[in-house]
């Protein structure tokens, strides 16, 4: 550890705070093996069960969000922010960062107070259109933002050199691009003709697309349809009766590759990862927004791409089995449209953000 330069990823909560952080850190390791990055997050979030599978060091926090409906609760926010307090200065005096670097979440706002307090510099990766609280409450002291989305620049304020529309780093798809014939041929579809259609909610699923979906399934799909549906381990066992030939239901796509592989459109929520893979591969979506996301921002995620010609907004009280299917009946009955939404959605494409951001970060550390 000490010709190692300690880099700390702080957030979590949700896949979309930490695996951008872990797409970052995983850049920064292949480009300078001598930068050690040590991811901080909460012991509630996500990042419990995904941080011991991986290689890197990690410190879980007994954190709490700011209970706005239950103000008395908030002594649980106080009592944990003290007690990571204490945490965070142990780890930082035997770490010594250069640099700490926010994906987002409550378990990023407390290690990027710590790090304005010691002046450790910071940058943040901001993953949505309308960045949350932690990444606007901290732009005096952030030097650099990496946006997924250009237009939360405007939200976030301050000077434009601060804003680097990088897009959300992911992992990109593989160079050369999987054969689509052959990726058609392992899902037991027809190498040509028709529409493949992927569907998932997010890593856990949805039970409300879960459920449109089932009714419109036996109602009868169109003709020359085919689907990917990822029903989330919780939601299996109720919808795995309706495989078929033209239906393949799985709980959880691992690698997902091998579905984007095969995939013409996708049915999903419209999480900044989620759209920014879809876009990757060129695809088009039409996006189902989390109505119960925070600050409601998958509504303006959702809005502001169906705005640039990526994808096609549908708001969950409006999905319905019929809504569902006049919209993939009419994008499949006009060629045009379904080209000119992957052109869109190509457009939108950065899927060498990890690269972009790692390279930025080892010049801000003096090693580019």
């Amino acid at each position: 550890m000490a010709n190692k330069t300690s880099v700390l990823f702080a957030g979590g909560g949700t896949g979309g705070h930490l695996y951008p952080g872990l797409a970052i850190a995983r850049t920064l390791v292949r480009l300078d093996p001598d930068v050690q990055p040590v991811f901080i997050g909460a012991l509630r979030g996500i990042e419990k069960t995904v941080l011991p599978g991986t290689e890197f060091p990690h410190l879980l926090l007994d954190l709490h969000p700011l209970y706005r409906t239950k103000v008395w609760e908030n002594w649980r926010t106080i009592r944990g922010a003290v007690g990571a307090w204490r945490q965070l200065h142990a780890l930082a005096t035997s770490r010594r960062p250069a640099l700490v670097v926010g994906t987002g979440g409550y378990a990023a706002g407390i290690a990027l107070a710590y790090a304005a307090f010691h002046r450790i510099p910071i940058v943040q990766q901001a993953g949505d259109s309308y960045p949350g609280l932690t990444a606007r409450a901290f732009r005096r002291w952030t030097t650099e933002y990496y946006l997924a989305f250009p237009e939360a620049g405007r939200v976030i304020g301050g000077e434009a050199a601060q804003h680097v529309d990088t897009g959300a780093p992911i992992e990109p798809p593989p160079r050369p691009r999987p054969d689509r014939a052959a990726a058609r041929r392992a899902w037991g579809f027809p190498e040509r003709g028709g529409h493949v259609l992927l569907i998932y909610g997010g890593s856990q699923g949805s039970r409300a697309i879960n459920l449109v979906v089932a009714e419109w399934v036996r109602r009868g799909l169109p003709d020359d349809l085919h689907l990917i549906w990822m029903t989330g381990k919780a939601s299996y066992a109720e919808f795995a009766a309706l495989e078929s030939a033209r239906v393949k239901v799985r709980e959880y796509l691992a690698p997902i590759a091998d579905a984007y592989a095969a995939t013409d459109l996708a049915l999903v929520r419209a999480g900044a990862m989620t759209t920014a893979e879809l876009f990757a591969w060129e695809i088009p979506a039409v996006l189902v927004p989390l109505p119960t996301a925070a600050a409601d921002h998958q509504s303006v995620n959702a809005r502001t791409l169906e705005a640039a010609g990526a994808a096609i907004q549908v708001r969950q009280a409006d999905l319905t089995a019929d809504r569902l299917d006049s919209t993939v009946r009419a994008l499949m009955s006009e060629p045009g449209a379904m080209t000119r939404l992957a052109a869109g959605a190509a457009a939108r494409a950065r899927p060498d953000a990890a690269q972009t951001i790692a390279r930025r970060i080892l010049t801000l550390l003096g090693r580019g």
